[in-house]
């Protein structure tokens, strides 16, 4: 018999996905992206890697989902993040139609999910998305507290 996972164990697996980006020197965030109960896409941080500015988890994970689904649409999908969205991957999520978004911590200073914006709730876009914040919020802020303390040991 096959059980929905709860938002933890989903928001778990995006915490490994934040894992391989701190393992690749990246900003230790993490994606996962679940269609009709199943995963349907998981990306980490490659803006190094790829040198690409907008080489965020949500993002990757966004264009695979799409690819997975096999539609621009993503109906039917809930995205686990460990960090608040910024407001590029807000808007993506937005135009990605994207019905609910679960985040870990919140970020204060480019959060764009509550904290300086709130582009997802917006009820000017033609799309809102159902929010849940603060899901294993411990974890998923101590993995970039301990980034951010060792990059400035550096």
């Amino acid at each position: 018999m096959h059980t929905q996972k709860s938002d933890e164990e989903y928001m778990a697996e995006a915490l490994r996905e934040a894992r391989l980006a701190l393992d690749a020197d990246e900003v230790p965030v993490g994606a996962v992206i679940v269609h009709n109960g199943q995963v349907a896409a998981r990306a980490h941080n490659q803006r190094e890697l790829l040198r690409d500015p907008t080489a965020h988890a949500e993002m990757i994970a966004i264009t695979q989902a799409a690819e997975h689904v096999g539609n621009w649409r993503l109906e039917n999908c809930t995205m686990y993040v460990t960090l608040e969205p910024c407001a590029m991957c807000a808007g993506a999520i937005v135009l990605a139609r994207i019905p609910r978004l679960v985040f870990g911590a919140a970020d204060p200073k480019a959060g764009a999910v509550g904290s300086v914006y709130d582009i997802p709730r917006d009820p000017r876009l033609n799309h809102t998305v159902d929010v849940t914040r603060g899901v294993l919020e411990q974890e998923c802020g101590e993995i970039l507290s301990e980034f951010f303390s060792e990059k400035r040991r550096q």
